[in-house]
């Protein structure tokens, strides 16, 4: 029998059986350096942070033991850099994945696991909506902001809702670094579009740096031509996504200011190519991340700690020397502030597109755990976009007709309820194990967590989509952010803002960047100034202007 998932949600909270231990404690050794040794946050809080981040790839880089194409330039920062091993999105898809970066919160906490909210496909019955969040809380860019951090966004956003004008310098194709106050550290992220899933079909004419005989056929797909055309123009493009590291770790090294720079690169979920994107299996979720700390500090080791994308914003705040926040349900793993290691990752999947479906999973590394809360439904979903792809509609031939090799035919098969995997023996996650009695243990013990998890992340994935946009936008209506308010007392002005949760920015009046405002400020006579608040999901606020 099928459980509808918002019933079985009430059963977990009726039973209050899986409270116990819901929230591992989260120790923090406040002595620790940007790679374990000892150091004092102050001398941490003088590093750049520099972000290079690509869409849809999973760890197909020589560093990560596939060498199918020629990467010299991320080749380079693994060697002279950390490589993790255990690197997870909490969805297999972008926005979702972008919303949990930014603040390091789950999704599903925050109500923005459906992909996308804005805008929504034309194929569903669902207005476009801005996810409003939870009031707490702040993105971690403007947390950097107001500490004097330069940040800048090159450029995409996608976090289901509008950042606050408090959270970047700059966010466009030409925000860079460079264009900082001058002895101002920076935070900078670029991001590389060349990747992404849509490129397999806009570069099909494009140069092949990988030949279709060239590459690797997983077990997931049919051996031919299609195919293996669409894996070589993949494969291509991160030829490509190469080159443009090679240009930001340029930049970096002629300014002089390499050996001041901590440098990440992590892409946003995994491949963009069927059967990998918007799952929320291994291969779905599983990220390449390498990092060169200054001095190539530990060069050409590896890191094999479980780490979410909830855990990048924490681990920025620590580096950074600045104190993580208490809400925040990520941990640093870098820094001052490091937490103990992680036993579990969890992620999940909800809309994609125009197609509903609900999955919740969890991982320790080894074993991984899928629960179907809609089993009913397919395992493939009719992605509209997706069928652009040859590779898509090669697979959708070959089913039709019947001529689809076993392994590639399980994905349009029904699902079961329950999923385990032993990734270490079996990859590709093609062999379930939730049956075999030899695993009951393995599988109660990933159970129980993730279903810890979801009851103590309160999971909004139970919600309808519709409902949930009324409770963020009642009666169908985007809510709207109070106007800052001021006050003058001994020369210094006092800002406002009756919305909880909202941000404020100020200004002198003119200029062209915001600055965040945190407590009263000092203006000299006659200046003009203005001021707007945004609570995330709301409208901007209309502007109050002073003097």
């Amino acid at each position: 029998m099928h459980h509808h998932p918002r019933h079985f949600f009430l059963f977990i909270l009726l039973t209050g059986c899986l409270w116990s231990g819901c929230q591992s404690s989260q120790s923090v050794d406040h002595q620790r350096d940007i790679s374990g040794d000892s150091i004092s946050p102050s001398t941490a809080s003088r590093y750049h942070i520099l972000w290079i981040t690509a869409e849809d790839m999973s760890p197909h880089l020589a560093a990560y033991g596939d060498s199918t194409a020629h990467t010299p330039n991320l080749d380079r920062l693994a060697a002279e850099g950390v490589r993790y091993t255990n690197v997870f999105s909490v969805s297999g898809v972008c926005a979702p994945s972008r919303s949990a970066l930014i603040s390091g919160m789950y999704p599903t906490y925050m109500g923005t696991d459906n992909m996308r909210t804005m805008p929504v496909t034309d194929d569903t019955d669902l207005e476009a909506y801005r996810a409003v969040i939870p009031a707490e809380i702040r993105l971690y860019p403007e947390m950097l902001r107001a500490a004097g951090w330069y940040t800048t966004n090159n450029s995409k956003e996608d976090y289901q809702f509008d950042a606050p004008p408090t959270v970047w310098d700059e966010s466009s194709p030409r925000a860079h670094w460079r264009n900082r106050p001058v002895g101002a550290p920076f935070f900078a992220i670029f991001n590389a579009m060349v990747t992404h899933e849509s490129q397999i079909w806009a570069r099909k004419d494009c140069t092949l740096y990988v030949q279709p005989d060239q590459v690797p056929v997983p077990p997931l797909y049919p051996d031919n031509p299609v195919i293996r055309q669409d894996l070589a123009r993949n494969y291509s493009n991160i030829v490509e996504l190469d080159r443009f590291v090679g240009e930001r770790l340029r930049e970096v090294e002629e300014a002089g200011l390499l050996d001041s720079t901590i440098i990440f690169f992590y892409t946003d979920h995994g491949s963009g190519q069927a059967y990998y994107k918007r799952e929320v299996y291994d291969r779905g979720l599983r990220v390449p991340m390498i990092i060169r700390f200054p001095g190539k500090k530990n060069a050409g080791s590896t890191d094999d700690r479980l780490i979410s994308f909830v855990d990048l914003a924490p681990t920025v705040l620590s580096l950074a020397g600045l104190p993580v926040p208490d809400w925040m349900q990520g941990q640093a793993f870098l820094g001052p502030q490091t937490a103990a290691p992680r036993r579990y990752i969890y992620a999940a999947r909800d809309r994609m597109d125009s197609e509903y479906d609900m999955v919740r999973t969890v991982h320790d590394g080894r074993y991984q755990y899928v629960r179907n809360f809609q089993p009913e439904k397919p395992n493939l979903q009719n992605i509209a976009y997706r069928e652009n792809m040859p590779m898509m509609r090669e697979m959708l031939r070959l089913h039709r007709a019947g001529q689809l090799n076993p392994e590639a035919e399980r994905w349009f098969q029904t699902k079961p309820e329950e999923e385990l995997y032993d990734y270490q023996e079996d990859p590709f996650e093609q062999h379930n194990l939730a049956t075999d009695p030899a695993y009951a243990e393995k599988r109660a013990e990933l159970r129980g967590a993730l279903y810890r998890w979801m009851f103590a992340t309160g999971d909004k994935g139970f919600i309808p989509e519709k409902e949930l946009r009324e409770m963020m936008w009642p009666n169908g209506r985007q809510p709207v952010t109070a106007a800052p308010t001021f006050a003058q007392e001994d020369g210094r002005w006092t800002l406002t803002c009756a919305t909880p949760g909202a941000s404020i920015a100020y200004r002198p009046t003119g200029e062209a960047r915001w600055r965040v405002y945190q407590q009263p400020f000092a203006a000299a006579e006659p200046a003009a100034w203005e001021a707007v608040a945004l609570r995330i999901g709301y409208t901007l606020s209309d502007t109050t202007r002073f003097r």
